[in-house]
């Protein structure tokens, strides 16, 4: 891609539209950039504007749109602000921050998609590669934008990269060797026209892909099995020459060929053989993890690092904060902090994971999905729901009759009645199905907000 004298708008300018301006200007771009935000709440404005860029805050002009040769998008913009549908209008072409690297990278890529359980298996697939001998970045939606790779002038053998449906509706060109697609359930329904938007997005993960790439899918995602359907591939059973080769994982059943969870053991069969990673010395618990894992392994064996060293490296991985995480154990009550759980999927997840009589603390800004779709696991599990934030009544309503729901005016609150309401073997959970932007400024503050309250608690 030639940027030389291009003018080119970049538009958000969050940590990746930062590190986009700053990579398209040494490029030779000429370079503008635009958010809705002030100057005070944007890291790095000085520095932009110190090397010449343009830059434009509270606010999206039209001419910086239309005076592009190419658009840029951050991660978290809106596509249809009203300037960017008139840039389209006139044929300028707007791409991601990820179809943007991938034009200045040569190494494999490593991507990992889903609706929930990116990051943890981002990171468990970098630390076992890692520990197999391999250079490795590691970033994407998490950590360093992959732009940063490309401007940093290092080497690696593969990229590990986590990309979300926001960075893929923005594609081109961008193919990763291999791609791992987790799962696909409601979320950002807030954002999309409906589900299937959604789900049509994580699929051009695939899109750009060749015979020799590898897809990583979960077999037990209905929607997943529906959709691969329609793409041009073949499942690893078949063992005939198609345009990439698709290894399934399934945490509910045996599979002939791929990843499958029985008796406590990871199997992996493959060509008549069988390998056994048995979890019981797993840190990470839940049937979602044993589905990260399986994932995780996948893609380790494609790279060529040995089966021991897997073991290992998914025995010593401790797992990521506010993702099922046991903050502690007082008066035989577990208290758990998975504020990253944003979404109704992560909170079916969660539910599923415990047998415990759980005490549910849930609620924040509604994402516009469903939670009927939980009413069984709610009734089966929940002792008592305690629910704060925007979205409070519309829960309130959906789970009305199936057990004991209760408000709260703060997270403080919460915490308070549930552990007025726990007894000795129940499990009180953090486990939202919503974003934090209501209360909070992200799921972390959320989630270390509940660390703390939970630690001060007095046994």
């Amino acid at each position: 891609m030639e940027l030389q004298g291009k003018n080119v708008l970049v538009v958000g300018l969050a940590k990746t539209g930062v590190s986009v301006a700053r990579f398209l200007h040494e490029q030779g771009a000429i370079v503008a950039a635009t958010d809705v935000s002030p100057a005070s709440q944007i890291k790095g404005v000085d520095e932009l504007q110190k090397i010449g860029i343009e830059v434009e805050t509270e606010g999206h002009s039209l001419k910086h749109f239309l005076n592009a040769d190419l658009i840029v998008l951050s991660p978290g913009v809106p596509p249809d602000l009203e300037p960017l549908q008139e840039a389209r209008k006139k044929g300028i072409e707007i791409i991601s921050e990820i179809e943007l690297a991938y034009n200045f990278i040569k190494e494999p890529i490593v991507a990992i998609a889903g609706t929930n359980g990116k990051t943890t298996t981002t990171t468990l697939i970098g630390k076992i590669l890692e520990a197999g001998g391999k250079k490795v970045f590691v970033g994407g939606n998490i950590g360093l934008p992959l732009i940063e790779y490309a401007a940093g002038g290092k080497t690696a053998d593969y990229l590990v990269v986590e990309v979300s449906s926001f960075q893929l509706e923005g594609i081109r060109k961008f193919r990763p060797h291999i791609a791992i697609l987790l799962n696909i359930t409601e979320d950002h329904l807030d954002r999309y026209a409906g589900f299937e938007e959604y789900a049509a997005a994580k699929f051009r993960l695939f899109e750009n892909m060749k015979q020799g790439d590898v897809a990583v899918v979960n077999s037990d995602d209905a929607v997943i099995n529906s959709k691969l359907k329609t793409l041009p591939l073949q499942v690893l059973s078949r063992g005939q020459k198609s345009k990439f080769k698709v290894i399934p994982f399934s945490s509910g059943g045996m599979l002939h060929e791929g990843l499958s969870y029985k008796n406590e053991n990871i199997v992996y069969s493959l060509g008549g053989e069988k390998e056994f990673y048995p979890t019981g010395n797993f840190k990470l618990k839940g049937i979602h993890n044993i589905e990260n894992i399986m994932a995780s392994i996948a893609v380790a064996r494609e790279c060529g690092i040995a089966k021991d060293v897997i073991q290992k490296t998914i025995e010593s991985f401790k797992g990521l904060p506010h993702r099922m995480e046991l903050i502690r154990e007082i008066n035989g009550v577990g208290y758990y902090n998975d504020s990253k759980g944003t979404n109704i999927g992560a909170l079916q997840k969660s539910l599923e994971g415990f047998d415990s009589p759980v005490i549910l603390i849930a609620g924040g800004k509604d994402k516009g999905g469903d939670y009927r779709v939980l009413n069984d696991l709610i009734k089966k599990k929940v002792k008592s729901l305690i629910l704060l934030g925007e979205a409070k009544n519309k829960i309130r309503d959906a789970f009305k009759g199936l057990t004991e729901i209760v408000t709260a005016d703060s997270l403080q609150d919460a915490v308070n009645k549930a552990r007025g309401k726990a007894k000795s073997g129940d499990v009180v959970l953090l486990s939202p199905a919503c974003s934090s932007f209501d209360m909070f400024k992200d799921y972390k503050e959320r989630g270390e907000i509940f660390r703390r309250l939970v630690e001060a608690i007095c046994c």
